[in-house]
């Protein structure tokens, strides 16, 4: 192979290259997808868990939604008022703090307080119940059958099992929901952080059941609404409900509950 040869093949070489350039830097631009400063900012505010509490598919969504003015500043259950307050910011917006809530279980069922029908060996898992016997072991088939489905699913490690039952850190707790979808048995809800009294039980069984069953379940006996001076307490389905929006934290209630069904958040015991 001479120089000339060598030269020429030089040239296409980089007249190839050169095109290929070209091309790639027109279709750049043609094809460029213009990125929202905003959503970018409001994306690197949020926590970045993708944890899905807010309804929308992960953080990325939720930047998306807020920029475009589709979900509120404050939409992040994670991130809580320090977060709404950054995007408030980004946003050039007043955002008012949000209800912090937190998960609470409905069922003080443990092993020392709820009885059991027989022996399960399975699944350790509570969405597995649907095929066992009775819904599972536990004689009330309203209670926490205590095999952690909602521990698997909590990203901030807020939720354990203790004695049986699921008990939640109220301190780790970042309201995103996971345990509340995940219980099969529905006992999980989020209530405001202060929250005052609330029950304990999720019991739909009539009170001679509900006993037989559960030494701290609810029987619907009536005697919190009865002495509740607010009305904030009713009875549906033989069992107790606090509406802690009239609830002014007496005490009551609690007191006057001979099945000791009614707690305080972070200080039941």
């Amino acid at each position: 192979m001479n120089a000339m040869s060598i030269v020429i093949a030089a040239v296409i070489v980089g007249a190839v290259g050169v095109l290929i350039g070209i091309f790639l830097g027109l279709a750049g631009i043609r094809f460029k997808v213009e990125v929202d400063e905003k959503e970018e900012a409001i994306l690197a505010a949020l926590p970045g868990n993708n944890c899905g509490g807010c309804g929308y598919a992960g953080c990325s969504g939720l930047a998306a939604a807020i920029a475009k003015g589709e979900a509120p500043a404050n939409a992040c259950p994670v991130g809580g008022a320090a977060v709404g307050k950054t995007i408030g910011e980004i946003l050039g917006v007043a955002v008012e703090n949000g209800e912090r809530k937190v998960a609470f279980v409905h069922c003080q069922g443990d092993c020392n307080k709820a009885n059991t029908d027989y022996v399960y060996d399975g699944a350790m898992d509570c969405r597995m119940m649907a095929f066992v016997p009775g819904g599972g072991p536990k004689t009330c088939s309203y209670g926490c059958l205590g095999y952690g489905s909602c521990v698997k699913v909590c990203p901030f490690d807020a939720i354990h099992v203790k004695d049986g039952i699921a008990v939640v850190d109220r301190e780790k707790c970042r309201q995103c929901g996971k345990c509340v979808e995940a219980c099969p048995k529905h006992l999980i809800s989020l209530i405001p952080y202060d929250a005052k009294d609330v029950v304990a039980c999720s019991s739909k069984d009539k009170g001679p059941i509900t006993m037989k069953a559960c030494s701290v379940g609810c029987i619907g006996c009536g005697l919190c609404v009865k002495n509740c001076p607010q009305g904030a307490v009713k009875v549906e389905n033989f069992c107790a409900e606090i509406d802690q929006e009239k609830c002014i934290g007496c005490g009551i209630c609690k007191e006057k509950c001979p099945k000791k069904a009614i707690l305080t958040p972070g200080r039941e015991v």
